[in-house]
């Protein structure tokens, strides 16, 4: 079973959640989407129950994003060097949840910073990897690589904006992939789907040049037949408001 885009409420999402107080800020920099397209009941098989795939137009997409991550810190207290600032990678699908919502599902995050990692894995239920990795601006250009301690399995990329920046329509592929506020993940063992909201303005975005597509990191979580690719696309970043979990019991 799959949910079409006209079905969903997607604009309500990005409204800042009622009730709920902000417990963490963010700001995501140099983000580039990178996808490929993958058929709707492989990753429907990938889901815990309580997921469902989501769909664009009948077509799903498996999502590679890397970016810096900044100015991490909870709120009332300030950054700190040693925990606020890292790259991460993430690998990720696009969902429906148990309470209607369209959201996200990671299927891996690499990220440059053990705290960080341990923190996310045991706060957020994660799927966190600590990898060696790397983020240098380079003028308009971004390098980036990541490696991972535990295989040695490894990427790298050069990105960077192409074109002028605007903000996805409604309706649209580019808000599809892009409009996400609230990501889902799992606790095994107690049956549980966890539902993360974030707030930020909408992603100011373009078309981006990169140097190359790398679906390895698609391969490392299993999808090893992969559909067409589509435009990749940059976000020079937003500032993220992170709200606490919320849980949904599956039934």
């Amino acid at each position: 079973m799959t949910n079409e885009n006209k079905s969903v409420d997607r604009i309500t999402p990005r409204n800042r959640p009622e009730g709920d107080r902000v417990v963490m800020h963010q700001r995501w920099t140099d983000l580039l989407f990178l996808h490929w397209e993958v058929a709707p009941d492989i990753i429907q098989r990938t889901l815990p129950d309580g997921l469902t795939v989501d769909c664009h137009d009948g077509k799903t997409y498996i999502g590679l994003v890397p970016f810096l991550m900044e100015r991490v810190r909870p709120v009332g207290l300030p950054s700190m060097p040693w925990i606020s600032k890292f790259t991460e990678m993430n690998v990720r699908a696009y969902v429906i949840g148990p309470d209607g919502r369209p959201g996200v599902w990671f299927y891996s995050l690499d990220a440059s910073r053990l705290i960080a990692v341990e923190i996310a894995k045991t706060a957020f239920h994660l799927p966190y990897v600590w990898s060696k990795m790397d983020y240098r601006r380079d003028g308009a250009e971004v390098r980036y690589s990541c490696r991972r301690r535990d295989s040695g399995d490894a990427v790298s990329l050069r990105y960077g904006a192409m074109g002028e920046l605007t903000v996805a329509t409604p309706d649209s592929l580019e808000f599809f992939l892009l409009e996400r506020y609230l990501l889902y993940s799992h606790d095994v063992k107690r049956k549980r789907i966890y539902s993360g909201q974030v707030h930020h303005k909408p992603y100011q975005f373009s078309t981006a040049a990169v140097d190359t597509m790398p679906s390895d990191p698609l391969r490392w979580n299993g999808f090893d037949h992969l559909g067409a690719t589509i435009t990749p696309l940059f976000s020079p970043g937003v500032d993220v408001d992170i709200y606490p979990l919320n849980i949904n019991r599956i039934r």
